[in-house]
């Protein structure tokens, strides 16, 4: 993995080898850290690099320090500043992907949010691919269950909670799936290890809403307000039962690393015909065209970096 030769630490543009937390850092002892995981992509028609909604990124990032009762000295735009600062001093002319992160900064053992200082560091990567099969993934149902909001809260991304998809994640990988999917307490489906679900059922797409447990996914929302506007399909924010899957017309995960992640068996049942379906076709085609800013429509969406 090709890491960017500076990373913003302590409050300024370090290079990366200096960007270094203690073992003693309360937020690397107990996971109080919270973090987004943001794309910019090169666009060579235009010869510039696009940062795909960092605004929304951002407004999640500060409403996830909010639950972790977290405070730090930026707003969206100053953050979006920074943001731009870093990709210029190693100035990227290919897909990126930027990991912001707020973090319990204080030293010493003692589990707690409140009376610990905050503090905010990025690095940023070069990145393809999430997973490799994004056109004909095989998934499985996994036998670890979503976190509950009551629990660890889902809509913010906090360090700790990722605990769970790791288990998720390597247990679906070593039974020789891609990806899996998981379901809540009540047995609907939630999302995938860090993906959001949708399927086809009907003709309708349909994924499941917030109160599912689900992270409020800045890619989900994007879909959605694509799948509407500009293919004319009807979404449907509601539970969804497991064996209700097996029945999909077709299959996706979404995410901001994954992007839209084509699903066409769940265990060892094909999904529709066994292929990629024609409206994840569709979406991933205009996704593309959206995030490489090629999409007169959405270039609001795109901030020049």
């Amino acid at each position: 993995m090709d890491l960017s030769k500076h990373a913003f630490f302590e409050g300024k543009i370090v290079p990366l080898a200096e960007a270094k937390i203690s073992v003693a850092a309360h937020g690397f002892m107990y996971g109080t850290t919270v973090f987004s995981g943001m794309r910019a992509y090169w666009s060579g028609e235009k010869e510039r690099l696009f940062i795909f909604r960092p605004y929304e990124h951002f407004r999640r990032l500060l409403d996830s320090a909010k639950i972790m009762s977290m405070s730090i000295p930026y707003d969206e735009r100053a953050l979006i500043d920074l943001t731009i600062e870093l990709l210029r001093a190693d100035d990227w002319r290919e897909d990126v992907y930027l990991r912001p992160t707020i973090y319990k900064a204080d030293f010493g053992v003692g589990v707690r949010l409140h009376n610990l200082r905050d503090d905010f560091c990025m690095f940023v990567t070069a990145f393809d691919k999430y997973l490799a099969n994004d056109s004909d993934a095989h998934l499985t149902f996994s036998s670890w269950r979503r976190v509950d909001d009551n629990v660890i809260p889902a809509r913010g991304k906090i360090s700790g909670a990722y605990a769970n998809s790791a288990l998720i994640k390597t247990d679906a990988n070593r039974a020789g799936f891609d990806e899996a999917i998981v379901l809540d307490q009540d047995g609907h489906v939630s999302e995938g290890s860090a993906m959001n679900f949708f399927m086809v059922r009907d003709g309708k797409l349909v994924t499941p809403p917030p109160t599912d447990n689900i992270l409020e996914g800045i890619t989900r929302r994007s879909i959605i307000e694509l799948a509407r506007e500009e293919l004319g399909v009807e979404v449907v924010e509601r539970s969804i039962d497991r064996s209700e899957v097996f029945l999909a017309e077709e299959v996706f995960m979404t995410g901001t690393a994954a992007q839209i992640v084509a699903a066409t068996r769940v265990d060892y049942r094909p999904i529709g015909g066994g292929v990629m379906g024609p409206l994840t076709a569709k979406l991933r085609a205009l996704f593309d065209d959206v995030v490489h800013a090629r999409h007169p429509k959405y270039l609001k969406w795109n901030v020049e970096a």
